[in-house]
C-alpha cells in the first residue's frame, strides 16, 4: 500500500478538501435517512440508521474498487434532444425523480393527513423496516455514485478517496441519532427538511439533463433556511416562557 502521498502538501490539501466535500454531500443522504427512519417504531429507528449508513459506506468503498467502471459511467450512451446522456445522468435523473416523489408524498401527508392520523405522531409506525432499508439503499446508491465521481474528479490517489469516504460516513454515523431526534422533537423542521429533499431531487434531475447547479448555492440556501427556522424556534420558545411567566403572576399576587 502506497503512502508516499503523505509527504506531498498538494495531496494533503486534496484530502482535506475532499473530506469536507464528502461530509457536505453526506448531509443530503443523512436528512433522507433521518426522516425515513422516524417513521419506524422507536425501537427500530437507531438500528435502521446504522444499517442505512453502513450500506452507504459499503457502497462507496465498493464503488471505489471499480473506479475504471465508474469513469465509463460518464461516457455518453445516447443522444436525445441534442443532449448526450450517460449512465450517470440516467441514475441521477432516476434518483432525483424518486426523491421528488418521496418528498412530495411526505409533504402531502403532513399538509393533508387522513382523519385517523396525527401529523406529528412520529412514534406511530407508518413503514415497515424492510421498506425503509430498501428506500435508503436506493438513495444510498445515487448519493454514493455522485460522491465517488466527485472524488475521482479531485484526485487519482485511491487511498485519499478511501480516507475521505470513511471520515464522511463516520461523521454521518455520529450525527444520525442527534439529527433524527432533533427532527422528531421539532415537528416544524420536518417540513423544512422535506423542502430540502425536494430541492435536492430537482437538482439531481437538472444535473442529469446537463444543467449544472453549483452545490454552494444549494447549501447556502439550506443554511439560510435553517437559520430562519432557528430564529422562529427561538421566538416560539420566548413566547412560551412569557406566557408561563404571565400565567404564574396572578397566582403569586393571590
Amino acid at each position: 500500500m502506497d503512502f508516499s502521498w503523505i509527504s506531498d502538501p498538494t495531496a494533503l490539501v486534496a484530502l482535506a478538501t475532499l473530506v469536507v466535500m464528502e461530509v457536505v454531500l453526506g448531509i443530503d443522504n443523512l436528512i433522507f435517512i433521518s426522516i425515513l427512519t422516524n417513521k419506524l417504531p422507536e425501537h427500530q429507528r437507531s438500528k435502521a440508521r446504522r444499517i442505512g449508513i453502513g450500506l452507504a459506506l459499503i457502497l462507496r468503498l465498493g464503488l471505489l474498487g471499480t473506479i475504471a467502471i465508474i469513469v465509463t459511467l460518464t461516457e455518453p450512451i445516447f443522444t436525445l434532444f441534442g443532449h448526450a446522456f450517460s449512465w450517470r445522468d440516467l441514475i441521477l435523473i432516476g434518483g432525483g425523480l424518486f426523491l421528488v416523489w418521496k418528498a412530495t408524498k411526505e409533504i402531502h401527508h403532513n399538509v393533508d393527513p387522513s382523519p385517523s392520523d396525527d401529523v406529528f405522531d412520529t412514534a406511530k409506525a407508518t413503514m415497515t423496516f424492510g421498506a425503509a432499508i430498501t428506500q435508503i439503499l436506493l438513495l444510498d446508491l445515487v448519493f454514493s455514485l455522485d460522491s465517488i465521481i466527485t472524488a475521482v474528479g479531485m484526485t487519482d490517489v485511491v487511498m485519499i478517496m478511501v480516507i475521505a469516504v470513511v471520515v464522511a460516513v463516520t461523521v454521518m454515523l455520529l450525527a444520525a441519532n442527534p439529527l433524527a431526534t432533533f427532527i422528531h422533537n421539532n415537528p416544524t423542521v420536518v417540513m423544512l427538511a422535506l423542502g430540502f429533499l425536494l430541492m435536492i431531487g430537482m437538482t439531481l434531475i437538472a444535473e442529469g439533463f446537463g444543467a449544472h447547479v453549483p452545490k454552494g448555492y444549494i447549501y447556502a440556501a439550506m443554511a439560510f433556511s435553517a437559520l430562519i427556522e432557528g430564529l422562529n424556534m427561538l421566538s416560539r420558545r420566548a413566547k412560551r416562557r412569557k406566557a408561563e411567566v404571565n400565567a404564574k403572576a396572578p397566582a403569586r399576587r393571590a
